[in-house]
């Protein structure tokens, strides 16, 4: 359900798709949250990009935020719009979209679009523009986009007897290698097979072994969840036994952020983590890298993941204009690629795997095209109203399960039940 006050963000909306702002002297002054903290590479890349739009466009001037995580740039967002301030648009989750609707801070890219507007919301692959369509609409247009890869060690394979060509492709063989590349010294355990993060997005992670496993977690409209199924309970069963019968996953909760480090020290052979990590990774192994899809069960699958460009509802038509410019320009393919091989997120759009910049980098690094490869089997990320409630309960239950606290079953039936009576408003 989305509220009545979306169709005065539908009227409002009319005004993207008029023309370019023309040269002149008149400078409109745009702003944009970042969901990064002050300073580091990303930052530079980013200011980069804008005084390079700005040096194309002198009539707009375009101002980089930068506001911490994700949950704290929405945060920001939301508190800045109400209060009549904050910028004119953001890089937020793609999962944000119905909460963005919900509070009417944004208006969708496709009201009364022209055909070249269209043209250019039709050019981003369909795995990345689900999260973004809601009740007809495009909300959300893709930047900073990924999938769920697995990273492995080649030379630990070749250590443990096992062929670096032939990442694991199921899930038994994954099981069974996470098992075989785990180094013991007696009671000790010097290197770990696997490591699949528990902290964090656990949820994420979750929902790739779910599809693996044929569920669903949640409808299209956002307004119900399916999280104690048969299938998603044996997708937790699964993550469960890497450790308890399989002993090759560490017990207890799995670190987000210092997974790609346990990689990267070989304390474990193999890890499933962000494409978006992949230029990190890639520059600071000291070993034989290897990326793969992640195995199967029923089915390959990963959710999409990372953020979309939006616009706020309380922009003026100047300031529209000028920040559409600005999105169409950075999500060009020139640009798309550029921040591909500088990040390793995904770039967006066929094209932009099409220019010759990118076609060099995968030709010196094949494993670069195994994210855009698996979005044939992609799922757009869960996302319902009132998201970061949701989550965050199957993600207390997931972690109950993980540590043993909770039977799979009992934790995700906690799961669906509190889903439930979050969205019950929703399907009114």
């Amino acid at each position: 359900m989305i509220r009545p006050t979306r169709r005065a963000l539908l009227a409002s909306a009319g005004a993207l798709v008029m023309p370019a702002v023309a040269r002149g002297q008149t400078v409109t002054e745009v702003s944009f949250y970042f969901p990064v903290a002050v300073g580091g590479p990303i930052t530079k890349i980013v200011d980069g990009y804008a005084a390079d739009f700005m040096r194309d466009n002198p009539q707009i001037k375009v101002t980089p935020i930068y506001a911490g995580s994700y949950t704290d740039t929405l945060t920001k967002a939301q508190t800045a719009l109400r209060a009549g301030s904050g910028p004119q648009m953001a890089v937020l989750l793609s999962t944000d979209a119905f909460s963005l609707i919900d509070d009417a801070l944004i208006v969708p890219f496709d009201t009364d679009a022209d055909a070249d507007t269209k043209a250019w919301l039709g050019g981003f692959y369909p795995a990345f523009m689900k999260n973004g369509q809601i009740g007809g609409h495009v909300w959300g247009v893709p930047f900073q986009r990924s999938t769920i890869v697995l990273y492995y060690n080649k030379a630990l394979f070749k250590g443990a007897g096992l062929d670096p060509a032939r990442p694991p492709a199921t899930w038994a063989e994954h099981a069974e290698t996470a098992a075989k590349l785990t180094r013991r010294e007696g009671d000790a355990v010097k290197a770990w097979g696997v490591q699949i993060p528990s902290s964090g997005f656990p949820y994420w992670l979750f929902q790739a072994l779910a599809t693996q496993a044929g569920a669903v977690l949640a409808n299209s409209e956002g307004t119900a969840t399916d999280f104690a199924s048969a299938q998603a309970e044996a997708a937790l069963r699964y993550w469960i036994a890497l450790t308890k019968e399989y002993g090759g996953q560490p017990p207890g909760i799995i670190d987000w952020g210092t997974t790609p480090r346990d990689f990267l020290e070989q304390k474990v052979a193999m890890i499933w983590h962000t494409t978006g990590n992949l230029s990190n990774i890639r520059r600071n192994a000291g070993f034989p890298l290897g990326v793969a899809m992640l195995p199967a069960d029923k089915r390959r699958g990963s959710p999409t993941g990372g953020g979309n460009f939006y616009l706020f509802a309380s922009t003026t038509p100047e300031q529209r204009r000028a920040s559409l410019a600005f999105i169409r320009w950075i999500s060009s393919p020139e640009r798309a690629a550029r921040w591909s091989i500088d990040t390793g997120y995904v770039a967006t759009s066929s094209a932009a795997w099409d220019t010759q910049a990118m076609r060099d980098y995968v030709a010196g690094f094949p494993e670069a095209a195994v994210a855009r490869d698996q979005l044939e089997y992609a799922v757009p990320e869960l996302s319902t109203h009132e998201n970061q409630r949701v989550t965050q309960g199957l993600n207390d239950a997931l972690q109950a399960a993980l540590t043993g606290a909770k039977p799979p079953a009992d934790a995700l039936q906690a799961a669906q039940a509190n889903a439930a009576r979050i969205l019950a408003p929703f399907r009114r």
